[in-house]
C-alpha cells in the first residue's frame, strides 16, 4: 500500500535526495541473496546518524507504517523483504569506526561497517575481528542475524563477540543495552536479546565488539578423504581431542569439482576438509601434525600444508568462492541455500542421510559446511520459472531441517529465520515460541519492525 502522503512529505523534507521512492532503488532494497522473489518497500531512507534513524522510526510509528533495516543485502532467508510494504532504512552509510581501545581489546563502530573494512582499519593495531560469514556483510546485519561462519569453532559467534549495542526502539527511543565490561549480572541480558532479533525488535545503530590479537603464527591445510563419513569422523575426533583448531571447513565432492572449474584449481575431487591453525609457531605445528595423524586414521591421503600468507590465501580462496562456484554449475538458475546445525556427535549421521536425499533428486546440489561446530549448508540450484523445481527444493529443505531437529539440532545454525524458516520454529521451540511472541508484542506492540519475520505476534 502507498505511504501516507503526510509521511512521504515529512521524510522528503527531512532527507531530500536521501529519501527515494524510485522503483530501481526500492527493488534493490527488497531483495537479498536468497532464492525468494524481491519484495520492495514503498520508500527508502539513507540514514547517516542514530538521530536520523530515530526520527524516521518515530515518523513511521506515528503513521503505523512498517520499518525494515538494510545493510548490505547479503542475508539468505528473505530478511530484508518488505512483506507489508513500508519504509526501508539503509544504514550502509553509517560506516565509521568510532573508537578502538587496544588496551581493552574492543572497538565501537557504526552498523554499516563491514567485516573487511573493520579488519583493514585494525591492521596496524595487532588486533582483528574474527567472525567471518564469507560475505563481506555489514556488522550491524551480522549482529542482527547472530552470524558466525568459518572461525566460530575457535572464536565463537556474534553472540559471544558483541559487548554492547545502541538500538532504536519501535517508538523512536534510543537505548544502550550494556556497558563495556566483559561480564555483568545486572538485569536482563538485553544485548543477547537484540543479537539475532533480525530487526524485529529495533534497529542497531552502534556496536561495541570484542577484538582478538592477531595470532603469532597461522597455518592452513587441505585434505581429501575417501568418504564423507571419514571426513566428518576426523572432525569429530579433532574436536573431542581438544585440538584448538581455528577453522574446519567441509566441501563435498560435487562442490570441489565446481571450485576446480570456477577457480582453475586442481584439488582432488573428493570430500575435502580445509583447516586453519592459530597460535605460536610451535603450537601451530603441533596442532597440524596431530590433525594430520587423526586424518590418516580415517584413510586420508595428501594432507597439504600452507604457512605463507599468499599460499594460505590461495588455498582458502577455494572455500570462499564456493558459493559462486556452485551457482556456476547451472547458469541462469538461483541458489536455494539452506543450513542446519546438529550436535557434533550426530554430524556424520546427519550428513550421510542428507547425501542420500541429494542422490534422490534431479536438482543440482552440493554440501559445504562449518563442520567444526556441527553446521552445514546445502545448495540446491533451481530454475525460478519452474514451480516443480521450487517444490522439490522445499521438499529437500524440509527433510534436512526436520532431520536436524530430530537430532536435537536447530533449523538454522547461522542464516537466521527471516521468513524462510518461520515454519520450523514451532517444532524447535514448542511453547517457548509463545514467549518470543510476548517479547515481540511488549517491545513492538504495533508490529511495525520488520513484520512477517521470525514470529507473528
Amino acid at each position: 500500500m502507498p505511504l501516507p502522503a503526510a509521511l512521504a512529505a515529512d521524510l522528503a523534507s527531512r532527507f531530500g535526495e536521501r529519501f527515494s521512492t524510485a522503483q530501481i532503488v526500492r527493488e534493490q532494497h527488497g531483495k537479498d541473496e536468497s532464492h525468494f522473489a524481491p519484495c520492495p518497500p514503498e520508500a527508502v531512507v539513507f540514514a547517516l546518524t542514530t538521530e536520523e534513524v530515530a526520527q524516521t522510526v518515530k515518523a513511521c510509528a506515528a503513521h503505523g507504517v512498517p520499518v525494515i533495516a538494510f545493510g548490505t543485502g547479503t542475508s539468505l532467508e528473505g530478511h530484508v523483504a518488505a512483506l507489508s510494504g513500508g519504509v526501508c532504512i539503509d544504514v550502509g552509510g553509517m560506516n565509521r569506526v568510532l573508537e578502538v581501545r587496544p588496551e581493552d581489546l574492543d572497538v565501537t563502530i557504526q552498523p554499516g561497517v563491514t567485516r573487511k573494512q573493520l579488519n583493514e582499519y585494525l591492521r596496524d593495531t595487532g588486533l582483528f575481528f574474527p567472525i567471518d560469514p564469507g560475505a563481506d556483510a555489514s556488522l550491524g546485519g551480522m549482529a542482527a542475524t547472530r552470524a558466525s561462519g568459518t572461525n566460530a569453532v575457535r572464536y565463537g559467534t556474534m553472540r559471544e563477540n558483541v559487548l554492547s549495542l545502541e538500538v532504536v526502539l519501535p517508538d523512536g527511543r534510543v537505548i544502550r543495552t550494556a556497558k563495556r565490561a566483559r561480564k555483568s549480572s545486572a538485569g536482563y541480558d538485553l544485548t543477547r536479546l537484540f543479537v539475532g532479533s533480525e530487526g524485529t525488535l529495533g534497529i542497531i545503530t552502534e556496536l561495541t565488539l570484542r577484538l582478538h590479537g592477531i595470532p603469532e603464527a597461522i597455518s592452513a591445510a587441505i585434505c581429501p578423504f575417501p568418504s564423507i563419513e571419514a571426513a566428518v569422523n576426523t572432525v569429530i575426533l579433532t574436536i573431542q581431542s581438544g585440538v584448538p583448531v581455528a577453522r574446519i571447513e567441509f566441501l563435498d565432492k560435487v562442490m570441489i569439482g565446481a571450485v576446480n572449474r570456477y577457480s582453475k584449481t586442481g584439488h582432488k575431487e573428493a570430500p575435502t576438509l580445509f583447516f586453519e591453525f592459530h597460535g605460536s609457531p610451535a603450537s601451530v605445528q603441533e596442532q597440524a601434525e596431530k590433525v594430520e595423524a587423526i586424518a590418516a586414521e580415517f584413510g586420508a591421503e595428501g594432507f597439504q600444508w600452507a604457512t605463507g600468507a599468499e599460499e594460505r590465501t590461495k588455498l582458502w580462496s577455494a572455500r570462499h568462492n564456493a558459493y559462486y562456484a556452485g551457482v556456476a554449475m547451472r547458469p541462469g538458475c538461483r541458489a536455494w541455500t539452506t543450513d542446519a546445525c546438529v550436535p557434533i556427535s550426530r554430524l556424520a549421521e546427519c550428513l550421510l542421510e542428507t547425501e542420500e536425499d541429494l542422490k534422490s533428486t534431479a536438482l543440482t546440489s552440493a554440501i559445504v559446511g562449518h563442520v567444526g561446530d556441527g553446521n552445514f549448508h546445502v545448495m540446491l540450484l533451481v530454475d525460478p520459472a519452474r514451480p516443480e523445481e521450487i517444490a522439490e527444493a522445499e521438499r529437500i529443505n524440509h527433510r534436512i531441517v526436520r532431520r536436524a531437529l530430530a537430532m536435537d539440532g536447530t533449523c538454522t545454525g547461522e542464516h537466521g529465520v527471516g521468513h524462510g524458516k518461520m515454519a520450523f520454529l514451532e517444532e524447535e521451540y514448542g511453547d517457548a515460541l509463545d514467549v518470543m511472541r510476548a517479547i515481540k508484542r511488549a517491545i513492538d506492540p504495533a508490529g511495525i519492525m520488520n513484520p512477517g519475520k521470525i514470529v507473528i505476534p
